[in-house]
């Protein structure tokens, strides 16, 4: 009798915090990276064709990870949400955001200038905010969150990265040049002929 009553109450207890507790649950992980998650190399700026290339390989392997779950310098909290829900809506917490610190070992240092234009980052805690209502479920939006601050990331780490122009590319070019050269000397020719024209019709 006294385990029915226990589970009875667990069972309660878990309903009623699940839907009438209105506080933040928070998820954080700040320990070590996810392995799946490749070493990005320690590159501030790419000023070489070396470092693009470092650069290029890294973005590469990124495109790979399946998730960031487990990143380091990501928190998760979770609230009553007004979006698509039926009855849950402002009942269950499933609203999800995502914090993820721009200064996470795992960011390329390369990609933190261009977070830094993001519309998601916010200045006085040096930090990504994403939000996520869409799915009625709070693993859905948490999934969603992680595939945003990917998205972003690959965004962010690929924008600085000058690609490598093609053996096609380079014989369009120096067309264009050639064609420009050609065109500049048969003006100055033109311009030349006319004005000794003009010369030869004077009287003295």
């Amino acid at each position: 009798m006294t385990s029915q009553v226990n589970v009875i109450n667990t069972q309660f207890f878990s309903r009623y915090f699940e839907y009438r507790v209105p506080s933040l649950l928070r998820y954080s992980h700040h320990g070590a990276t996810n392995s799946n998650i490749p070493i990005a190399p320690s590159l501030a700026e790419l000023n070489s064709p070396q470092h693009m290339a470092e650069a290029h390989s890294w973005v590469e392997k990124f495109k790979a990870v399946s998730t960031l779950k487990r990143a380091g310098g990501v928190e998760m909290t979770f609230s009553r949400s007004s979006g698509p829900g039926g009855q849950n809506v402002n009942k269950v917490n499933t609203k999800a955001t995502l914090r993820c610190s721009t200064n996470a070992p795992w960011i390329p240092g390369w990609a933190r200038k261009e977070l830094v234009k993001s519309s998601h980052y916010v200045a006085s805690t040096h930090s990504i905010l994403l939000t996520s209502t869409v799915h009625r479920s709070q693993s859905q939006n948490v999934e969603d969150c992680f595939t945003k601050l990917h998205s972003l990331i690959l965004d962010a780490s690929s924008a600085p990265i000058k690609k490598e122009t093609t053996p096609e590319q380079k014989k369009k070019v120096e067309a264009l040049i050639k064609a420009d050269t050609m065109r500049r000397r048969a003006e100055k020719t033109h311009r030349s002929d006319v004005k000794k024209s003009r010369r030869g019709g004077d009287w003295f």
